[in-house]
């Protein structure tokens, strides 16, 4: 079953100009990052490692851009980004399976760049408050190192278990991120906040987190607090 799916216009890599445009998405993004979220932090890390490591850094700062709504002076990165595809050649990401089994399909027909400049400007075609939860996502596929499978879904969505039902179940997320056993159906607001306390301070840099990733840790961490509460 098709669960995302991103097409990325492009100039083909004998081709000397370089362009970008987008085609068909499916990218759902709730709750968030949502299985769209995920294919597009898929995408970028795929791709990455491939495009020349000095960009690294413009193209985080075009995330916080495009997240922001604001105009993108073309040519970007090397890229113009436009809506015509006359001329392009496509390629085709997808995300299939269901919430246990599931498989990145990634084919590029083009260059890496093209590919996660795609991903990034796909943000623009996600509601605008849905973008500010899916670019955490994005910047965190920056950093990944590795390969796209179940490891890579727990480390960009914080959930554990390797899959994605955390990702379409927000309650399950919240649990699993929290420490609360597989197959745990009610908690108390005690527990959740016993919980909540000891992995914020196991996420805080004074008791051995990292620095680089407390803030993320740690706003995740109240986001599973407010889904326990509420519900």
């Amino acid at each position: 079953m098709l669960l995302a799916e991103l097409e990325i216009w492009h100039t083909r890599p004998i081709t000397p100009t370089r362009r970008v445009a987008l085609g068909h998405l499916v990218l759902p993004t709730d709750p968030a990052p949502g299985l769209g979220g995920v294919l597009l932090a898929a995408v970028i890390a795929a791709y990455l490692p491939d495009v020349d490591a000095e960009l690294v850094p413009d193209l985080g700062r075009l995330i916080d851009q495009v997240t922001r709504g604001e105009r993108i002076v073309q040519p970007r990165l090397q890229h113009r980004y436009q809506i015509d595809r006359h001329g392009l050649a496509v390629s085709v990401h997808q995300l299939n399976g269901d919430a246990d089994h599931v498989t990145f399909d990634l084919h590029s027909m083009g260059r890496p760049l093209s590919q996660v400049l795609g991903a990034v400007y796909a943000l623009e075609r996600i509601d605008f408050d849905a973008r500010r939860t899916v670019a955490p996502v994005l910047h965190r596929a920056l950093r990944w190192r590795g390969p796209i499978g179940p490891s890579f879904v727990a480390d960009i969505s914080g959930v554990s278990r390797g899959d994605l039902v955390g990702v379409t179940d927000p309650r399950l997320w919240a649990l699993d991120l929290l420490g609360f056993p597989i197959g745990t159906l009610k908690v108390t607001k005690k527990e959740v906040m016993a919980r909540f306390r000891t992995k914020l301070r196991d996420a805080h840099p004074d008791h051995g987190g990292s620095n680089t990733a407390a803030g993320d840790a740690i706003e995740r961490l109240g986001e599973a607090r407010r889904i326990l509460l509420q519900t």
